[in-house]
């Protein structure tokens, strides 16, 4: 039994630490009136703390009512239940002196991985006795408490052997009130430790190749005066973390050991046990154990060493820890893998799964046991990384990867390096010991992610983003959006992302304004953002590009063959015509590859943020049934009504002149409000009369560039356009005439009437090709230069009375997130306000709209700009996901959730 101090009498006390492991159930033992309450509450968060006289109160209304003792503890089990599930420190407040009740709680804790600590509060009965009369409630009996006090006695010396890994037995009050509680991390909790790593799959003896691995990785060997490794460390500070199986089979387990031992001792590395160590420690150490699997190849080399050595391989395998948590639990390193429920926990079956795995309970025809695939059903947020199972080629599933490439089988030695995803192998020298079985191509390994599933979406979630915490997602959201994705949306193996929406700027307070610059330049500078770009706002519909460099490289990146996709907000193919889709994508491809864009970021894909004009070319529909008839409404009923009011004024009729002025202003605003859609409105034939406007490039092969600062997207945009532009000249002068023949039918003074009108019109035939991307204006406004100020203000008045719709004022920065200060909670700013024209805003609020500024003012904005900020993270985050190579679920998670915000009840005209 633990117990660290020798009883001494309650005068002379001495201070007890007790060590509590942050996860675990501490049962508290001790008499009615032996001070367990106010221990837990001296001691712990009320929180923490689950009573049995509170689930009494909760059941029953009396804490003291016994006949509802058995619901009491079915609820206070239930709670328990839940916390331990939680992850978190929970404290049973309950006399406890009983077997039976103990092993409830024991068998809560295994259930749940943690470790079960025993709290024995030995106070004498006569103080128990005394305490419960001062208490009038507690009208026990006088039986009562010296028979709890023989059951705690009796109990005493097998509480270990009950299954509590820690007991602390306090004896009498002065110990009691002497103790403090020091919670001590897990063993396996590292989360501070934030890398960056390279993680090293099973080595199983080949130190030739480790040393080369680890030289490749940047590395730097230190050698004994026998030249032997022992030690290895990276000049930039990364740590190594080796996957377990360093043992057998190889030719080297001792050097392999040497250089490992001397890693972690050095504090340049990390490691968790094989099964193959446990066995090597067990055999070591004398136990019985069956001599296969190249465990005497060990065994035999090991037998060569000094004592000395064999002694300090015996310490340091019985010191790994199962698996560990990593970089504030984002990664998770162990053997043979583990389920997302044995992340952090402590336990036999924890540490079994870790070195073993799970099987089926078969047998393969090599008599090999068959492997449960718990990585195809891995639904969990942390990258686990394992070894065990030798696959051909290390890759990622379901946000787990293998790294056992089975060099001593003559396959590779593997690393991967974390955070960069980056994997590195280098080749086995030779095989050194000959596979029991193949190294399958359909192992764990080398499958792709699991498909998407309807749990994944279905009633209310919560996805967890880096940039803005948790966010929820309504059931009947979610429902919404399955219904788009489920019958409109494009293949979600190509719907990597979903743009957010956009909020305005704060309502303008100037004469017949509704929007105004100035409100997005005071609201940046009020969240210390200084440097801002405006944007020209194009009117055309939100497209997002995926662009293949070639369909292979589409295929394998997404798995699905083919030049990209555009699609728009809600994940629909923007173009319902391929061959115009495939041809658009074609020019944007080129583009790129013209403009050295594939080849600057390393990559064979990328992903645009985009407008697409005309604004008809998608919103035809909309158009012709609300804009067009309002317009031609208004335009055919306002004329008559306005002549047959100064008709009547005309007869000296009092009375209307307010009314005649006021349809006059209709008139005038329903031809401003035609002119106002008509300008983003014109006929396409083909690729003829499109333009695509890029403003951002996403995402490219394992980067997101969402987060690149924004001159630096449109420098690349402006290169995009300039490619298209060379290759529509270099198009229009491949199409011209060379011939003799065609030269001389040019039109020339000598030629007839009828040859220059047969010319004209071959040359009419034989169109210009047209650009199709176009260039964002922009301009730089700093938030603490007035003149900077003015002049943004200036280039968005001289854009709307041009017919511009307007500008997007962002952070030149692009990602800002700001700390809490003085008025303001801290977090996101908004990525982006958009400030409409006087003009355009006719198209969101009517012909009439400057009539009624006072009542539109009153607009709320606050829903909009959550739901902005909401969907802008989303956006990121699976940006990032997709950016890293996580499965298709995980990238698809933040992309659906952006579709289901967009069900949240919005003023659209916002």
């Amino acid at each position: 039994m633990t117990d660290e101090t020798q009883r001494t009498p309650d005068s002379a006390a001495k201070p007890r630490r007790l060590p509590v492991t942050d996860l675990s159930l501490v049962v508290l033992i001790g008499t009615s009136g032996s001070g367990k309450s106010s221990f837990a509450r001296e001691h712990f968060a009320p929180t923490q703390v689950i009573s049995s006289d509170y689930c009494r109160g909760l059941v029953s209304d009396d804490e003291n009512d016994q006949a509802a003792s058995a619901d009491a503890f079915e609820l206070l089990h239930f709670i328990v239940g839940k916390r331990l599930a939680a992850g978190r420190l929970t404290v049973v407040d309950a006399t406890n002196v009983q077997p039976a009740a103990r092993k409830q709680l024991v068998a809560l804790a295994r259930e749940h991985d943690v470790l079960p600590i025993a709290i024995v509060l030995d106070v004498p009965p006569g103080v128990c006795a005394e305490r419960n009369r001062s208490r009038p409630d507690r009208d026990f009996g006088a039986h009562v408490i010296p028979r709890q006090h023989r059951e705690l006695r009796r109990s005493l010396a097998g509480l270990e052997r009950e299954g509590f890994r820690k007991v602390h037995h306090l004896r009498g009050v002065a110990e009691v009130a002497a103790a403090e509680i020091v919670l001590e991390k897990r063993w396996n909790d590292l989360r501070d430790r934030t890398g960056p790593f390279d993680l090293v799959g099973d080595i199983h003896g080949c130190r030739a190749e480790l040393e080369t691995l680890l030289t490749r990785l940047g590395y730097r060997l230190t050698r004994d005066d026998q030249g032997r490794p022992v030690d290895a460390e990276h000049p930039e500070g990364r740590t190594a973390v080796f996957v377990g199986d360093l043992v057998d089979r190889g030719p080297d387990t001792p050097g392999v050991l040497r250089l490992v031992m001397g890693m972690v001792a050095a504090g340049h590395a990390l490691c968790v046990p094989g099964n193959h160590e446990n066995k090597l420690g067990r055999a070591m150490g004398g136990r019985q154990v069956t001599v296969a699997h190249g465990l005497q190849e060990s065994l035999d080399q090991l037998a060569a060493e000094p004592e000395e050595f064999r002694a300090e391989v015996r310490a340091f395998m019985r010191d790994l820890v199962s698996h560990y948590l990593l970089d504030g639990g984002r990664l998770v390193v162990c053997h043979a893998g583990l389920p997302e429920k044995y992340h952090g926990r402590n336990s036999g079956r924890v540490r079994s799964h870790a070195l073993y795995g799970d099987t089926t309970g078969e047998t393969d025809e090599f008599g090999l046991p068959v492997r449960y695939p718990w990585a195809e059903e891995y639904r969990g947020k942390a990258l686990v990384v394992y070894g065990h199972t030798p696959v051909p080629v290390a890759s990622f599933l379901n946000n787990t990867i293998c790294l056992d490439t089975g060099c001593v089988f003559g396959g590779s030695l593997t690393a991967l390096r974390y955070p960069e995803r980056e994997l590195v192998s280098v080749p086995a020298e030779q095989e050194w010991y000959a596979p029991v079985r193949p190294m399958l191509t359909d192992a764990p390994g080398a499958r792709e992610g699991r498909p998407l599933d309807l749990a994944d979406v279905t009633g209310r979630r919560v996805v967890e983003t880096s940039l803005h915490g948790r966010i929820s997602v309504r059931e009947e959201n979610a429902a919404a959006a399955l219904e788009v994705m489920s019958r409109f949306a494009l293949d979600p193996r190509l719907l990597g992302y979903l743009p957010p929406t956009m909020a305005p700027s704060a309502t303008s307070r100037r004469e017949g304004y509704l929007e105004h610059p100035e409100e997005a330049f005071f609201a940046y500078r009020a969240d210390g953002v200084r440097q801002l770009i405006c944007e020209e706002k194009h009117m055309g519909s939100r497209a997002v590009l995926l662009v293949a460099r070639d369909p292979q490289a589409l295929e394998k990146r997404f798995g699905l063959a083919g030049p990209g996709a555009i699609w728009t907000r809600t994940g629909r193919a923007f173009l319902g015509d391929r061959q115009l889709t495939a041809a658009l994508l074609d020019r944007v491809r080129a583009a790129a590859e013209r403009s050295g864009l594939f080849a600057e970021l390393a990559t064979d894909w990328l992903l645009l943020d985009a407008e697409l004009l005309p604004w008809s070319l998608k919103a035809l529909e909309l158009l012709r049934r609300q804009y067009a008839a309002v317009g031609a409404a208004a335009r055919s009923a306002l004329p008559e009504v306005l002549a047959a009011l100064e008709r009547t004024g005309a007869r000296g009729i009092d009375g209307l002149a307010e009314l005649t002025e006021r349809h006059r202003r209709r008139v005038v605003d329903a031809e401003a409000f035609s002119d106002a859609y008509r300008r983003y409105c014109w006929p396409t034939e083909g690729l003829r009369g499109v333009r695509l406007a890029p403003f951002q490039v996403l995402a490219a092969e394992g980067a997101n560039l969402a987060v690149r600062p924004h001159d630096e997207h449109l420098a690349w945009i402006d290169r995009l356009v300039a490619a298209d532009e060379q290759w529509v000249d270099e198009q229009w002068v491949d199409e011209q005439p060379v011939d003799e023949q065609e030269a001389d039918e040019r039109p020339t003074e000598q030629q007839s009437a009828a040859q220059q009108s047969a010319n004209r019109q071959r040359s009419a035939d034989r169109q210009r090709p047209e650009p199709l991307l176009r260039a964002t204006g922009r301009l730089l406004v700093d938030t603490e230069d007035e003149a900077s100020i003015a002049a943004g203000i200036a280039w968005w008045e001289e854009l709307t009375a041009a017919g511009g719709e307007g500008m997007v004022v962002k952070p030149l920065a692009s990602l800002v997130r700001t700390a809490p200060g003085e008025g303001r909670p801290g977090g996101l700013v908004q990525p982006g306000l958009k400030v409409r024209g006087r003009e355009y805003l006719r198209l969101i609020y009517g012909p009439d709209y400057t009539e009624h500024l006072g009542a539109l003012r009153q607009r709320a904005l606050g829903h909009k700009r959550s739901l902005a900020l909401r969907e802008y993270a989303l956006g990121l985050e699976a940006l990032d996901r997709l950016a890293g190579g996580e499965p298709l679920w995980r990238v698809h998670e933040p992309v659906f959730a952006v579709l289901a915000l967009e069900s949240e009840p919005v003023d659209p005209r916002l």
